[in-house]
């Protein structure tokens, strides 16, 4: 009896017009005992459609769920229970090291970022000491980067010119807490995957790119060269460049050396690791210190050349005082407007701050053999870059190059960004005196010397190239544009290039026919059986039967899979085509692989009736028929008005079979195109109906909604002739004689054969291709004897949907076995129509 709450749902569906399906069509067969496997036990499977309260539930967490959700915030508890001396040997060997290089590059990304040179040792400390609670990467390092400095001196310099009045460590606080807040919400609602978006080629056009913007721009500095702004186009930085090389001063001398120096340095340790390989983790070393070994050199050089000078009159530029401690630790300064200055900005400084962050924590972590969590290393991103600006920081990220160094360095628990804050920490406390002389050239050699890592091999562009050689396209205009506009506006370009040919691809994805071979399985030159021991001699030299078992497979009718053209490929059956998605089956794409379905079935068979319209009138606009040439033709070879210009040697459609492999869900506007093409193909065959089988449907949603638009079941004719429906099912055995399901099923035959036996025996449903298969008044116990010996199968999917396939072969046998009954009952009609126009002449 109906529930309360459906009463009052088919109510309301009454008074809204609503037509509620209370069963699905085909559920009255299977009470009638048509289309049903019959097995020796009395179970079925009819399959459920899933509903809107599963889906519901699936929505909803539960409360394991929470408790895994907030166990998953804070990774640093999963393993910090397990520490121990030689992981705490390793964090040390890596804290310290990346602490000396982490020092120069902070106060050098600082200058970019057109901050004084003490916040970026700011960010650098809350970076490296905040990721450690959060990370799910051991190799990440946090902190100042080049192109997140890039990005925060634009929108600086951008914001000076709106506010003149407001700092410029403030204007970097305020983005680095809006940027932050954002990644932050997409990693707390685990959206991770969002960065998936970005493909490769954008990647590493952006990183290209930004390399080439930053490197250019920091050549006036390192030369000495004033006079221009460096955050033109990078093209105009390099031509103002060019021109202002007669104004180059003695900076030339410390940036120029320093940077020969840096090379020379790395240069030599990696010759020396290939020609003493014992002493490879001490080159290793070397060259990792060779950015600290370049600075306080070139700034010993600085000092004997400048300690006697006056602040103005230094013979290069230096950085001067830098102050002790944490001065600008405050409340950073956020209000309406400085959020609507930086908002045009934040969409590219967001993308900056995830997709370098991801993809080096990523490639690391592949190479290292662990997994890290997209969303919690959003979640770690967001954290430090909203704390970060208490301390004075500004926007930070995970570094390449540090991360680089850090995994070399033996790094073993995400821990020791807990040694490079001490580090850092005793720098800002101890070393602003050393920093006080460091050369303004020297720290732009090495910010060049750090970016040139970050360029794109051309072995990896030709790569690309190998692969796709449409993504080198997208690449090179990345970097064209990044260098003729800005980093911001190359982002923007590659993303949505690779958007747009992803959308392309989907919106003219077509699906492909396919034919069918019968293959062996050959090893050398024997043919095997299925599990590759039975060999049943030589290829080609067996008969009789030793006859091997062979398979059919469905290849592409056009080869374009690259098989083999030479291997011929037969139509499945005149009238019958096996259709494949191959771009999925949405809403882009639903119109155009239909489109290309109609074009290719109209080409290949014909319409079912040939008979002609009563008056020319009556035909429709797109159809008018063939010409007097060809009526003329068909009349004298005796065919119908109907049949002229129409090739009658091609097949009637009789049966289309989708292939819903590659497709995974379905939407309104895709089925209600399938649908369309239903309508329009059964006018075409009218009036027989086209037999619609669905294989490799792997979604039950999916089932669901080609259910509700009338396929996974038989249509009826449209002259109410019919023919008993031939289901083919694929069987499969579950459990087995020893298993805990047979034993439980046997203990429950058992206690029920005593009821039994003294009723009639039930009569078994009954099977689509036999008669009934009833016993009659045998023996119980001899059924139950029998029914125990015999392996116990059912059908994989549902009774109910005797449409709806497992695999192309189960389909096309189905199709192919209700086309001939379906004839040889047309044939049966026939006959005694003939038989009884005799029997009336005769009366």
């Amino acid at each position: 009896m109906a529930s309360t709450r459906t009463k009052i749902g088919h109510g309301l569906a009454k008074v809204l017009g609503i037509k509620v399906q209370k069963s699905e069509p085909y559920q009255d067969e299977l009470t009638r005992g048509e289309s049903v496997f019959s097995v020796a036990t009395t179970e079925t499977f009819v399959e459920e459609p899933p509903t809107t309260a599963e889906f519901l539930r699936e929505l909803i967490p539960s409360g394991k769920q929470v408790l895994d959700y907030i166990w998953s915030l804070f990774p640093f508890l999963h393993w910090i229970g397990y520490y121990n001396v030689q992981w705490l040997i390793g964090d040390l060997v890596a804290g310290i090291t990346i602490g000396a290089v982490v020092v120069p590059q902070g106060m050098a990304y600082a200058v970019l970022a057109n901050l004084a040179p003490q916040f970026g040792l700011y960010s650098s400390f809350m970076g490296v000491l905040i990721y450690w609670f959060f990370a799910t990467s051991k190799d990440i390092t946090i902190g100042p980067v080049a192109v997140m400095s890039t990005v925060t001196g634009g929108v600086v310099a951008d914001m000076k010119t709106k506010l003149p009045d407001v700092p410029g460590h403030f204007i970097a606080s305020a983005l680095a807490i809006l940027a932050g807040s954002i990644v932050l919400f997409i990693g707390l609602i685990r959206c991770g995957w969002i960065v998936d978006l970005i493909p490769l080629s954008a990647l590493s056009a952006f990183m290209t790119g930004s390399a080439i913007n930053i490197a250019v721009g920091q050549v006036p500095t390192m030369m000495g060269i004033t006079g221009f702004s460096t955050r033109d186009a990078t093209y105009l930085v390099f031509i103002h460049t060019l021109q202002g090389l007669p104004r180059t001063k003695l900076d030339a001398a410390m940036g120029l050396t320093a940077l020969a120096m840096l090379y020379l340095i790395r240069s030599a340790c990696k010759y020396a690791a290939k020609r003493y390989p014992q002493k490879q983790k001490f080159f290793f070393f070397l060259s990792t210190l060779r950015t600290v070994f370049v600075i306080l050199l070139y700034t010993m050089i600085s000092w004997l050349a400048n300690r006697h000078m006056p602040r103005g009159k230094a013979k290069f530029k230096i950085l001067f005082t830098v102050p002790r401690g944490f001065q600008n630790a405050a409340v950073p300064m956020l209000n309406k407007e400085i959020a609507s200055g930086i908002a045009t900005h934040l969409p590219a400084a967001v993308i900056v701050l995830l997709i370098e962050h991801i993809a080096i924590s990523k490639s690391f972590g592949r190479v290292n053999n662990y997994t890290i969590n997209p969303s919690q290393e959003m979640v770690a991103i967001g954290v430090t870059n909203l704390l970060g600006p208490f301390l004075g920081g500004y926007p930070a990220t995970g570094s390449f190059s540090r991360t680089a160094i850090k995994s070399k360095a033996g790094v073993r628990t995400p821990f020791a960004g807990v040694i490079t804050a001490v580090v850092v920490l005793l720098a800002i406390y101890a070393l602003p005196a050393v920093f006080y002389y460091i050369p303004s050239a020297s720290l732009s050699a090495v910010i060049i010397h750090a970016v040139g890592d970050l360029i794109t091999p051309p072995n990896t562009v030709y790569q690309f190239w190998r692969v796709s050689p449409l993504d080198v396209v997208i690449f090179f205009v990345g970097v064209i544009v990044t260098v003729f506009f800005s980093i911001e506006v190359g982002i923007y370009t590659t993303i949505c290039i690779s958007a747009f040919v992803l959308l392309f691809r989907i919106l003219k994805g077509r699906g492909t026919f396919l034919g069918r071979v019968k293959v062996h399985s050959v090893i050398g030159d024997h043919v095997i059986g299925d599990h590759g021991r039975q060999i049943y001699g030589e290829y080609g030299t067996m008969t009789g039967s030793r006859e091997p078992p062979a398979r059919n497979i469905f290849l592409p009718i056009d080869h374009k899979d690259g098989s083999n053209p030479g291997i011929e490929l037969e139509m499945p059956y005149p009238g019958v085509f096996i259709y494949r998605f191959n771009e999925g089956f949405n809403y882009p794409n639903a119109s155009h692989t239909l489109e290309y379905l109609t074009d290719f079935i109209f080409k290949h068979t014909r319409r079912t009736n040939l008979s002609t319209y009563d008056r020319p009138g009556d035909r429709p606009w797109n159809d008018p028929g063939p010409s007097r040439k060809e009526r003329k033709a068909a009349k004298a070879a005796g065919l119908s008005e109907g049949a002229a210009g129409v090739n009658t040697d091609l097949p009637t459609l009789k049966a289309i079979i989708l292939d819903f492999s590659a497709v995974n869900n379905v939407d309104i506007t895709s089925v209600q195109q399938l649908i369309d093409v239903r309508n329009q193909l059964d006018r075409y065959t009218s009036p027989d109906v086209v037999d619609w089988h669905m294989a490799c449907i792997s979604n039950r949603w999916t089932k669901r909604a080609l259910v509700s638009a009338g396929f996974g079941y038989p249509t009826e004719r449209q002259d109410g002739l019919h023919h008993r429906w031939q289901s083919i099912f694929s069987v499969a055995e579950i459990g087995g004689s020893d298993s805990a399901a047979q034993a439980a099923d046997d203990a429950l035959n058992e206690k029920e054969l005593g009821r039994r036996v003294s009723q009639a025996p039930p009569t078994d449903i009954e099977a689509a291709s036999s008669g009934s298969s009833s016993d009659g008044g045998a023996d119980p116990k001899a059924a139950f004897k029998r029914n125990a010996e015999q392996r116990r199968a059912v059908v994989v999917h549902g009774l109910n949907r005797p449409l709806f396939h497992v695999d192309l072969t189960s389909a096309l046998q189905s199709a192919i076995c209700n086309i001939e009954n379906r004839a040889q009952v047309q044939r049966a009609d026939n006959r005694s129509g003939v038989d009884a126009g005799v029997d009336a002449k005769q009366v």
